[in-house]
């Protein structure tokens, strides 16, 4: 069995009540949801959150909310794996422990019903898989301001390589993470050699965690919308 798990506090500091805030026309969290309930991958789609209205809203998007999520997991230290273990407990004291486990955040309206799929797929032999892009500049061109206001390279050293001579890297898409069960229960970490990429466009990853990046995402989701 697979389960899809949307962690969902009702806290939000930054961009108060984010999980559920009108999004282009829905609540934040229907677009996780829907894109779960689309990819046909799993059998459940659960909601893991502290507060009674975000639970309603899920319900009414067609995911189960089965328990309600501890204090001690719904402050601003509660880790991903956390959340994640305290469901997979709760699956397996009822006798419904999965198989396999995808956490997708209910901030990400850009997923889509083929990344879920995708993952699944690429999942098989790994402990996760995991949405990645490119960065957009070469890392290693990093700068700094330093002390006095003064800009500095973090690696002065590749002030005159080449950008083409450059490794490419990418970095944590921060959209969703399946993994077996085992490997979320044993805190089996992320960034090691069992991970499988999924790699995404740029232009499909934007993080949620400002005013500003909430504007830039609407509008970038409404554009998006708009070639379909």
């Amino acid at each position: 069995m697979s389960v899809c798990l949307v962690p969902a506090r009702g806290g939000s500091k930054r961009v108060p009540g984010k999980n559920v805030r009108s999004f282009c026309g829905k609540p934040m969290i229907h677009w996780s949801i829907e894109a779960a309930a689309e990819s046909g991958c799993f059998e459940r789609i659960l909601v893991s959150t502290d507060d009674e209205r975000t639970a309603a809203i899920a319900r009414a998007a067609g995911a189960e909310v089965p328990f309600t999520r501890p204090p001690t997991l719904a402050d601003d230290h509660a880790s991903t794996l956390a959340v994640v273990r305290h469901a997979i407990d709760f699956l397996d004291a009822a006798g419904a422990l999965p198989e396999t486990l995808c956490c997708l955040y209910a901030t990400a309206p850009f997923v889509r019903a083929e990344d879920l799929r995708l993952g699944r797929a690429q999942l098989p032999g790994w402990d996760f898989a995991m949405p990645v892009t490119r960065y957009a500049f070469p890392i290693q061109r990093a700068l700094r301001i330093g002390p006095a206001r003064r800009l500095e390279m973090l690696d002065p050293e590749r002030y005159e390589v080449r950008s083409q001579d450059l490794e490419e890297a990418v970095h944590d898409a921060g959209q969703f993470y399946w993994g077996t069960a085992h490997a979320w229960r044993d805190d089996r970490p992320f960034f090691a050699q069992r991970v499988r990429p999924i790699e995404l466009p740029r232009w499909r990853v934007q993080d949620i965690d400002t005013e500003e990046d909430w504007t830039q995402a609407e509008a970038l989701f409404r554009a998006l919308e708009g070639q379909g």
